[in-house]
């Protein structure tokens, strides 16, 4: 039975209000706005000075790097990466919304009787450390993000030194996909991989069961693939942010995505309503898919005595 409905949600600027690495800035007293600027020139600069292709969406994880190693963020590692997580700001709602959607179909009658249940995935280009530490992690199934492999600075004080993974917004489908089959479920679907080819009827977590939430172009790619297999989708903006308001609006007009809202999740709100209301749209559809199921087998005669 496909009745997992999975919301994926982007991290910074989707539910914190900025950048999750705003704290450390704030530690370290660093011009976050500095930062981003050197960052953001990276990669025309390696490209013209050493004619290397260079990803900027995640260029900005060897900088963190270079700083760690020098002394500027003296001792970050993964451990106070953690920490940093329990100091974001997120927007209203959030993490209520996660609770609340999980017990809006899983405390269901209705919904209980085919064990419809609702998940929640962060997919995000920044650090899982930092996302892990947050106050959303009692309600959230897995996180796909950036990790760092540790090592020492100049001083020989433990770092964060190496890449070891990331996820930039391109390869944020392939964490759908994962979703969609199940590599990561904690029911365990033994041997399965991103690659496995598996029929879509077999899949955990259908397409059409999934919606994706997020802030904007960056995340294209995502809301295509899941408006392409029928899923649905939803942008957020900063009150008030009337430029960020006329960039979703034109996804909208566009059909990149079905709706968007400002972003505050608390009960009543836009985005806490219709977030709500989808979820139960899936519920519902996943309910008659099995309601159906079992009414062809119901029209059929059950064997008699011949008279």
């Amino acid at each position: 039975m496909a009745n997992i409905i999975a919301v994926v949600w982007d991290f910074d600027k989707t539910l914190v209000d900025g950048y999750m690495q705003d704290p450390i800035f704030e530690e370290y007293k660093i011009d976050s706005k500095e930062f981003w600027n050197e960052v953001n020139s990276l990669p025309q600069k390696y490209k013209k000075e050493q004619d290397v292709l260079v990803n900027p969406d995640t260029i900005y994880l060897n900088q963190f790097i270079k700083y760690a190693k020098n002394g500027t963020f003296k001792g970050l590692n993964n451990e106070k990466l953690y920490k940093f997580g329990s100091e974001l700001k997120f927007y209203d709602g959030i993490p209520e919304i996660f609770e609340k959607t999980k017990k809006l179909i899983e405390e269901n009658k209705v919904y209980k009787e085919y064990d419809i249940k609702v998940e929640h995935y962060i997919v995000s280009t920044g650090f899982t450390q930092i996302i892990k530490g947050s106050s959303i992690m009692p309600f959230v199934e897995h996180v796909w993000g950036c990790e760092l492999i540790e090592g020492k600075d100049n001083d020989g004080d433990v770092c964060i030194s190496e890449v070891g993974y990331t996820i930039d917004n391109t390869s944020k489908t392939r964490a759908l996909f994962e979703i969609n089959k199940g590599v990561h479920s904690e029911d365990g679907r033994e041997g399965v991989q991103v690659n496995t080819k598996i029929p879509e009827d077999y899949r955990r977590v259908h397409f059409t069961n999934m919606l994706y939430v997020a802030d904007g172009p960056s995340d294209i790619p995502a809301f295509s693939l899941v408006n392409k297999n029928g899923g649905a989708t939803f942008a957020i903006y900063p009150k008030g942010n009337m430029k960020a308001m006329k960039q979703v609006e034109q996804m909208r007009a566009d059909g990149r995505i079905n709706m968007y809202a400002e972003a505050d999740y608390t009960d009543g709100t836009t985005a806490y309503m219709w977030i709500c209301n989808k979820i139960t749209e899936f519920a519902e559809k996943i309910r008659k898919e099995e309601r159906d199921k079992i009414a062809r087998y119901a029209v059929i005669d059950a064997p008699k005595h011949l008279v």
